[in-house]
């Protein structure tokens, strides 16, 4: 029996090629009740799913309820010898498979990661995990990587029954995803390190929805790009993947970091209470795309919109929540858990702690961003802005980013963003105190 995971595809896929060498394979994915509240995931996964179906011909066996009886259930129904699977390193997925193995009497044989490396393996010399991006990375790529697996021949078990996969509006394939990673390296790579931070162009390669979902292997783009090896933009793609490892890497040694601060330097910090008469609209505010900072509400109604943002904006958005509202970053993570689609917990929370100052970089709370000076940057004409805020359309160039009284119906900033500024540095230095 080969349990999918976050490994839908048939491609590159090691654990497929452990289940077929024991003979014919019983393919079966469980809807998980405990994920069952995963937001705008939920959908991606159908459409996943609904993609690998089509892939066997209709023999994906579908299962809803916990794992650790369904499993068995099927090993019965079966007369499976083994149930092969992914390795997981998340927290819930670690606690799950312990669940699962101790209910199986046949081994869960575990054969590769969603990662080029897996979670835990890159060690510094006195055998203890890295703490900072820069020195994991080099490592990392001293380690290496296996190459690509090659695709194997399959035997699948058909008749078993299972449940329909809901409809999606969503349409997600391995087929679709390389055919957009291929385009990106033909037209976009070779300007990626300039472009990437440009949320007004297509500068990415736009893979973190097939990462998060494995409808893709990391190693699979990093076998591309290591044929670009000379190129630094190969080199600065090849970096952001390792960002994912990184923060892979840190929620395993650390599964307590997912909702709360991977560093206590900041534990004396005080934050605004978002429940609060004054907060609340200001963060509901924030949730909806009308904080009057138009770089701002540009991500967040993109966020709603496409269940995506880019990367630059995603910092953007959440130091206005975290350093101009003063919420805590958990707040903010799991809105944005709620409506990505490539919603992913490792990478998803760092990212918010990284801006936050709670994370792995050495002592960035003081980095504030302003949103104007940002949106002026990264997105120069405002093509971005106009793109996703409407009400600002008829205002050309980058006086978009700073409309004044050409605002309309747009609505006036909600807060001071000079103002809230020497706030936030105001209760860094007094939480540094304590």
């Amino acid at each position: 029996m080969l349990w999918f995971r976050r490994d839908l595809r048939l491609d590159d896929h090691p654990a497929l090629a452990a289940a077929a060498a024991d003979g014919p394979v019983v393919p079966v994915f469980v809807l998980d009740p405990a994920l069952a509240d995963a937001g705008a995931r939920v959908d991606a996964l159908h459409a996943c799913l609904r993609s690998l179906s089509d892939a066997m011909d209709g023999a994906l066996v579908v299962r809803s309820g916990d794992p650790a009886v369904e499993i068995p259930r099927l090993v019965s129904e079966t007369g499976a010898t083994a149930v092969h699977v992914t390795g997981d390193f998340a927290p819930y997925g670690r606690r799950r498979d312990k669940r699962v193995a101790a209910a199986l009497d046949v081994p869960l044989v575990s054969t590769g990661t969603p990662y080029a490396v897996p979670p835990g393996a890159v060690l510094n010399g006195k055998d203890q995990p890295y703490q900072v991006f820069s020195a994991y990375c080099r490592a990392w790529r001293e380690r290496g990587w296996p190459s690509p697996v090659d695709a194997v021949d399959v035997s699948w078990v058909r008749d078993v029954a299972g449940v329909d996969v809901p409809e999606t509006p969503l349409s997600l394939s391995p087929e679709a995803a390389l055919e957009r990673w291929h385009e990106f390296l033909d037209d976009s790579l070779s300007a990626y390190s300039s472009d990437r931070d440009r949320p007004d162009v297509d500068g990415t390669s736009r893979m973190s929805i097939a990462l998060k979902f494995g409808l893709v292997h990391p190693r699979t783009l990093l076998a591309d790009l290591g044929r670009r090896a000379r190129s630094d933009h190969a080199r600065k793609l090849g970096d952001e993947l390792c960002w994912r490892e990184f923060y892979a890497d840190v929620l395993f040694h650390h599964p307590r970091s997912a909702w709360h601060d991977l560093r206590d330097a900041l534990a004396g910090m005080e934050y605004a209470d978002p429940a609060s008469p004054e907060v609340a609209p200001l963060v509901e505010a924030w949730r909806e795309g009308r904080t009057g900072f138009p770089i701002v509400d540009a991500g967040m109604r993109q966020l709603r919109e496409e269940g995506w943002m880019h990367n630059r904006v995603r910092m953007i958005t959440a130091s206005f929540l975290v350093k101009d509202l003063h919420v805590w970053w958990p707040l903010g993570a799991r809105h944005f858990l709620d409506l990505l689609y490539d919603g992913d917990i490792a990478s998803n929370n760092h990212g918010w702690q990284w801006v936050a100052g709670t994370g792995t970089d050495a002592a960035p709370y003081f980095r504030v961003f302003n949103p104007t000076t940002q949106g002026r940057k990264f997105d120069p004409q405002g093509d971005y802005v106009r793109r996703y805020v409407p009400e600002l359309r008829h205002i050309s160039g980058a006086a978009v980013h700073e409309p004044g009284d050409q605002r309309g119906d747009y609505p006036e900033p909600i807060v001071d963003h000079a103002v809230e500024r020497r706030v936030a540095l105001e209760r860094y230095q007094a939480a540094r105190s304590t």
